[in-house]
């Protein structure tokens, strides 16, 4: 089967994952920091040169107020682990920016299709780099080990495509958190729109109280279910995450150690360049943050195909991307 042929694909947003880091404390983070889970190094702060974009008359530069987290769902199973060679098979399947807006105090989130057609980097057999190629934005995270080289690619490709946007940190959560965290706050209650019983007859149409694995169905499977688009599953995901939030909020309130419990739990299957002062610092200054819009570009869901198998692309709309990039991340000048 091709790389980019799916079976299936997609992972909760790791949006949970921030909320879990802010509420954790700071014993969470060194238990978390000595099994080697966050940089040990300050995550680089990418400060955007002086430029000036003018559109449709106007010019614009880059916002100075602004923080960008890339989070990604990370379609594989298991533990975080070295594939031990610079080509490994796990795409990234969820993916977000979150965007900290310190004027506004406001978190606003830039979801992106993961069959988005792009050019990225290729890594070669050690590690270096070998040019590019175009295909899907999930597969930017199989050019690596799967560690920090696969998500560091997925990084720089997304600021290449988006207009040199710099992103400030990057985290990344594989597939089976998504089923400790689900029973953990006793299984999420969603309403089932769309027919399953092709891969999962327990998910009938209407209200499902989801346990651990029909939650990772739920989120994650599109193959032979509705339309089977992305954007239809990128939906279910944004309801899974209010009703799991709604949960979460009421355990932590009645145990005030359940999140950092929680956390240790997820913890082998996260990744990220953070180190425990750049997450403390997060934590102090976001905390009171209120949520922004969730906004994702428009474009248009094709059928390519590769090696005689077929895959889903999708095209975005560029003239709206660019209206979109304006808007989150540039600022008129005056």
């Amino acid at each position: 089967m091709s790389r980019e042929k799916k079976k299936g694909g997609g992972l909760i947003t790791t949006l949970l994952l921030l909320v879990l880091l802010a509420a954790m404390g700071y014993c969470g983070y060194m238990y978390l920091q000595s099994e080697g889970y966050f940089g040990t190094q300050e995550a680089e702060i990418v400060e955007y040169e002086t430029q000036t974009v003018v559109h449709d008359g106007v010019a614009y530069f880059p916002r100075q107020d602004i923080r960008v987290m890339l989070v990604m769902g990370i379609d594989k199973a298991g533990p975080v682990e070295s594939s031990n060679y610079y080509r490994n098979n796990a795409q990234a399947d969820s993916i977000m920016l979150l965007i900290f807006d310190e004027t506004n105090e406001v978190c606003n989130v830039l979801s992106l299709n993961r069959d988005t057609m792009l050019e990225m980097d290729v890594l070669g057999v050690r590690g270096e780099y070998a040019g590019t190629a175009y295909g899907q934005l999930a597969l930017a995270h199989t050019y690596g080990t799967g560690l920090e080289d696969s998500c560091g690619n997925v990084k720089s490709t997304l600021m290449n495509y988006l207009q040199g946007l710099a992103v400030d940190y990057y985290v990344a959560m594989n597939m089976d958190a998504v089923s400790i965290l689900n029973d953990a706050v006793g299984g999420v209650k969603v309403t089932v729109t769309e027919d399953f019983s092709a891969v999962d007859p327990t998910l009938t149409m209407g209200e499902v109280h989801l346990t651990g694995d029909q939650a990772l169905t739920y989120i994650r499977t599109r193959k032979e279910v509705g339309d089977q688009l992305n954007v239809t599953r990128m939906k279910r995901h944004m309801e899974y995450v209010e009703g799991f939030m709604n949960l979460l909020r009421t355990k932590e309130s009645s145990d005030p150690q359940f999140l950092v419990k929680l956390f240790d739990e997820v913890a082998p299957y996260i990744i990220t360049d953070c180190s425990v002062s750049t997450l403390s610092n997060m934590m102090d200054r976001y905390a009171t943050y209120s949520f922004g819009t969730v906004v994702t570009p428009e474009g248009e869901n094709t059928i390519g195909t590769k090696n005689g198998e077929e895959h889903y692309e999708f095209y975005v709309d560029e003239a709206k991307l660019n209206e979109l990039v304006l808007d989150l991340f540039y600022a008129p000048k005056k």
